[in-house]
């Protein structure tokens, strides 16, 4: 039989859904094969206001390390994830000269001084692994974060507010604006709105069966009633009596991934005073904070898995955001937290803070990684950076930064601990590692000096 073609899509009148790599693309000749190879994907989640380095800094390096507090839930996915210590950003700050948060944050992905005068940093480095591995996906790349971004006005320390709410840049005069609702995010993804809402109170799908959708008259047809899915149920039906039972238990499951975030959009979404929901009025969203975010992490696994795009930026909060965090008691708001003065009771809360935003990217980092590519996992594919342009909120130093690393690029990377690095070993060179692990070739990014041998394959 003829294998699919990567590109192969379930279409409809209102919808075009991309698929999974499933067994069926792949070609039987291994010198051909390569060409059906699940392709590389990156994704760089930034948090705001720093950390504190007493419960996040490992006391000892190598695979064996103990993680400290604040890591403490990587314990089920640290064999995916790299801890690595002693990055700075030199260029967005000096010795013992306070930064502020714009220029720190503008930096981080861009290796470049933000501008005071006008709205100038520099190409982001997930805009140049874009260009390279981006093309053939349908988005070259997203821009989410929780809160949105801030295109106009004087934010932090007379700078423009985009330089604390953006973080992905197409060029020097370029940012690009993010993306913090997540119906519109589905329907970027997935060319048409989430039927979740209009099917909010929807039952939860029915369990896979390994029988195919043709064989699911009241199961698996009802998951797809009411939905985006409905809008191409022939053709999943006819893709599905050509499949091996591996894909169409894989095909399930992602169809039935794809209306669960549905169904949590439309419980999500509250109406307006009119009536229902309309596609032209924002809506105010019922999410909280960590709901929020794992549903932008779902969402990022869907673009991936579905190749809608294989480039993502996340923002789980802008740069001196005031983030409350009442699931683990803290109700003071996260910049005026950070601002802690060394008082134990504000350390106390941010390494509360810290763990929890930790324990949110271990969830994605586990979800990626129990989602089956080609030979292995999403994550096997990926390389997912988590960390922030500050490494003290309370004194905006871009110093000690906090950075974690989960995912093998497609094998040219290894997690590898704590990788603990000569202190002010530039950021950059994490950037210039990652480049090349998504073939782009690249002599220098930022002040970078080569790329970080401890974690390349």
């Amino acid at each position: 039989m003829k294998p699919l073609s990567r590109r192969t899509m379930l279409r409809g009148a209102a919808a075009t859904i991309g698929l999974p790599l499933l067994e069926a693309m792949r070609l039987p000749r291994a010198a051909a094969a390569a060409r059906t190879a699940a392709p590389k994907r990156a994704a760089f989640l930034m948090v705001p206001n720093g950390i504190v380095h007493d419960a996040w800094k490992p006391a000892t390096t190598g695979l064996d390390y103990v993680l400290p507090s604040s890591l403490e839930p990587l314990a089920a996915v640290r064999e995916h994830v790299s801890v690595i210590t002693g990055l700075s950003q030199i260029p967005s700050g000096e010795k013992g000269v306070v930064t502020g948060h714009a220029r720190p944050a503008a930096a981080l992905l861009t290796g470049t001084v933000a501008s005071k005068e006008e709205v100038r940093a520099g190409v982001s480095v997930d805009q140049v692994i874009a260009e390279e591995i981006g093309r053939e996906s349908r988005l070259k790349s997203l821009e989410l974060s929780v809160n949105g971004s801030q295109m106009a006005g004087i934010c932090d320390s007379g700078f423009s507010c985009v330089y604390s709410s953006v973080i992905a840049w197409r060029d020097a005069d370029s940012p690009l604006p993010t993306d913090n609702d997540p119906r519109s995010v589905f329907r970027r993804i997935f060319g048409c709105e989430p039927g979740g809402l209009a099917a909010a109170d929807g039952g939860g799908p029915a369990a896979a069966d390994g029988g195919g959708l043709a064989a699911a008259d009241g199961g698996r047809d009802a998951v797809l009633r009411r939905s985006v899915l409905d809008a191409v149920l022939d053709d999943a039906r006819r893709l599905d009596r050509t499949l091996g039972a591996t894909d169409r238990r894989k095909l399930d499951e992602y169809l039935h991934a794809v209306r669960d975030v549905e169904r949590r959009i439309g419980r999500s979404v509250a109406t307006t005073a009119d009536g229902p929901p309309r596609l032209d009025i924002p809506q105010r969203s019922a999410l909280t904070y960590p709901e929020h975010v794992r549903l932008m992490g779902e969402l990022i696994a869907l673009a991936f898995q579905s190749d809608a795009t294989r480039v993502c930026t996340f923002m789980l909060g802008n740069e001196a955001g005031n983030q409350a965090y009442p699931e683990v008691g803290v109700l003071e708001g996260h910049h005026e937290l950070s601002h802690h003065g060394n008082v134990e009771e504000k350390l106390a809360k941010l390494r509360k803070i810290d763990r929890y935003n930790v324990a949110l990217f271990a969830e994605l980092v586990s979800r990626l990684a129990a989602i089956p590519e080609g030979e292995g996992s999403l994550l096997d594919t990926a390389a997912i950076y988590y960390g922030s342009g500050l490494g003290s909120g309370n004194a905006h130093t871009p110093f000690d930064l906090p950075v974690l690393l989960a995912g093998r690029a497609g094998g040219a990377i290894r997690p590898a601990g704590h990788v603990k690095l000569p202190m002010d070993t530039s950021l950059y060179n994490l950037w210039v590692t990652l480049l090349g692990a998504c073939d782009v070739t690249v002599r220098q990014f930022g002040n970078s000096s080569g790329p970080i041998d401890a974690i390349r394959a």
